[in-house]
This record gives C-alpha cells, structure tokens and sequence, in this order.
C-alpha cells in the first residue's frame, strides 16, 4: 500500500531562513501557519500549544534559535559571549513546557556542544556560531528518520506472533504523529506503518479531553491519509476493548525514566490499567530524546498544570457550573508494570523476566 503525503507541521527553509509552524490551536477547521523569527516566538508557540508534541516542541524550539542566531544583526564577536547568548536561550525554551523532556535534552546536550567547540584553540564566534546552526538544523530530518524506525520496529511487535495476512485494530490516545513530530510520527507513525503494510484493520483514537487533541488533530491526520479509523471518547476505551477486537494499545511519550516509568497526556495511565485487565498489549513509542535516566522512577517527573478555562469552556464557551473548583493536569505516569514495551528508533524495551515491574532503560540504551 502506498504512503500518503504527510502532514507538514513545522516548515523551515534553510534558503531564505524562514521558520513557520502550524497553529494547531486552529485545526481542524482553519490551516493557519505562524511565523517565528524570534527565541520569543518559539517560546510563545509552545508554551500556548499551538505546537505540542514533545519531539516538536525541541524541534521548533531550536529552529526559533536558529532563525534568531542567522538573522542576528551585528553578529556576536566574542566566543564566550555567544556560548552564553546560547546557552542562556536554550535554558529559556525549557521553561516553555517542562514536562516534556524532549527540549531538555536539546537543552543540555547542545549546550554541551557549544562548550565543546569553544574550547578548541581555534575557535572563532563565526566558526561556533555556523557548526551549531548546521547541528540544530539537522533535528529537522533526524527526528523523521527515527521516526520511521519506531514506526518499523512498533508495527513488528505487534504482528509478531500473528499469521501471514492477518490484520490488527489498535487504540491510540491524543496526538502523536506528523503534527507532534517532524512527519511521520511515534504512536501514530506505528498505527501509520502497519496501515502501508497492508497489516492495519482499524484505527481508533480518543477524543483526549479536556484540549481534544485526539478529536481535533489525531482524527485530522487519520481522515487526511485515508487510514480507516474511528474516534471515540475517553470514557469508552474499557468498553471498546471488552466489545470489539483491540490488539495493541500505542501511546506516545513525554518522558520515560530509568525504571520504564511512562509520563504522557493524561488518560494514559487509566489506557495502561484497563489494557491490562482485558490482556491487551500496551506500548509506548518514542525516541531516545524523549528518555530521562536523570530521574529513577515516575514519582520525580514535574507533572504541568494548565489553566482551569481549558477544563470549563470549549472554544471560548463556557461548559461548565460556575464557581466549580478544577484541576487539570495535563499528563499522568503509566507505570512500567503495566507497559507491554518501550519503542525507540534502535529497538523495543521490555521488562527482564521475573522482573515487570521494572523495564531498565538504561542498560537498554547502554552500547552494545
């Protein structure tokens, strides 16, 4: 089966220096796509999420900062000066979302690199200045790259086991593909690759309440490449998988930490614990980026709270009681116990035998 074009969620153009991100607060019903030329304009789009995702909130948070450093008008002469301009902007963007680790990784690994390159006895501010540019303008096609191969390796777990011809459904929670990543997707790429591969019977998708990322963005993508899917509501996952055939449970991920550990759009937990009690398979898909090992259980990830308006109105019109008190978290942890594997671009993570309660992320990511 041939592959649909794929959603163009973050447009950079190296030639002429334009970074322009689709405002998904707008989908499905108006195709807006803003301008950023600014760390500020970065910072802006992620923190209102008109772009979310966790690979694309680096991705768009490191390409405003490329914009900002070609454009920038005199240019930095001094090396430490701009290791500092760099660096102090890179800790800026992190503050946008963070819950979502992707931006901190970015975070800490390009500041790394900057160093790194200042160090060398011939460093010059233009030199620094170029090799960084070329290394965050590479996130754009790396992060398509990876996520292929989490879409390859997700869809060969779940028809492991399963004979020639036969086709699975498969449940997805809030938005995990070509608008959350740089095309292509994690969750969403698996549910994409078993759908080329002629192996997908059915996709559904939730609504993912209270911001509808599932109904709003998820269910976009899925009519927009033609893959046969139905959108149903969060309340409905345990009596979906008690009255039709689910195969696989694939959710994305805002970060996994060293025990397996899974923080992700909130619904995901309650997916993770009605999966296991109808036997259900439930994965998680997501680069290597998206991986804490800083953190030794779910219980240390800082859980984002948003504002009590996304709860009590829908669009602007008020849905709920007056005066009624709100909370709204905008994720929860799956725990390790209940995850079937971890996807990643370089394989899938599972728990040691006699010992699910615990999937070791980092002798998984260890050299081999």
């Amino acid at each position: 089966m041939s592959a649909a074009p794929t959603l163009e969620a973050i447009k950079y153009r190296k030639e002429d220096c334009t970074l322009h991100v689709l405002n998904q607060r707008k989908l499905p019903f108006e195709t807006l796509y803003d301008a950023a030329t600014t760390v500020e304009d970065g910072w802006n789009a992620i923190n209102s999420m008109r772009v979310r995702g966790a690979p694309a909130i680096a991705i768009v948070g490191v390409l405003s900062l490329v914009i900002e450093l070609r454009q920038m008008s005199p240019q930095i002469a001094s090396v430490p000066e701009l290791v500092k301009y760099i660096t102090s902007k890179l800790e800026y963007l992190v503050t946008a979302r963070p819950t979502a680790v992707n931006m901190s990784e970015a975070c800490v690994r390009l500041s790394a690199a900057v160093r790194e390159l200042a160090d060398a006895p011939d460093a010059t501010a233009a030199s620094v200045q170029a090799t960084m540019v070329a290394k965050m303008e590479q996130f754009l096609p790396d992060d398509i790259a990876d996520n292929k191969a989490i879409g390859r390796f997700g869809a060969e777990a779940i028809m492991a086991g399963k004979k020639p011809g036969e086709k699975v459904s498969v449940l997805t929670h809030c938005n995990t593909g070509s608008l959350a990543t740089a095309g292509y997707g994690t969750a969403l790429g698996v549910i994409r690759a078993l759908h080329e591969s002629g192996n997908l019977e059915h996709a559904y998708c939730t609504e993912t309440r209270p911001y509808n990322q599932g109904c709003r963005l998820t269910a976009y993508e899925l009519v927009y490449e033609k893959i046969p899917s139905t959108l149903i509501c969060d309340s409905m996952a345990a009596a979906l998988m008690k009255d039709r055939k689910i195969d696989a449970v694939v959710v994305g991920a805002d970060r996994v930490v060293a025990n397996g550990d899974t923080a992700n759009k909130i619904g995901t937990y309650q997916l993770s614990i009605v999966a296991k009690h109808h036997n259900v398979p439930y994965y998680i898909a997501a680069p290597k980026t998206s991986i804490d090992l800083t953190l030794a259980h779910g219980g240390e990830i800082e859980i984002e709270e948003r504002r009590h308006d996304e709860m009590t109105s829908i669009n602007g019109v008020p849905v709920a009681a007056p005066g009624i008190g709100v909370w709204n978290p905008q994720f929860d942890v799956a725990p390790a116990e209940l995850i079937t594997g971890i996807v990643t671009e370089v394989g899938v993570a599972t728990a040691a035998a006699g010992n699910e309660s615990n999937i070791d992320m980092k002798t998984f990511l260890a050299p081999k």
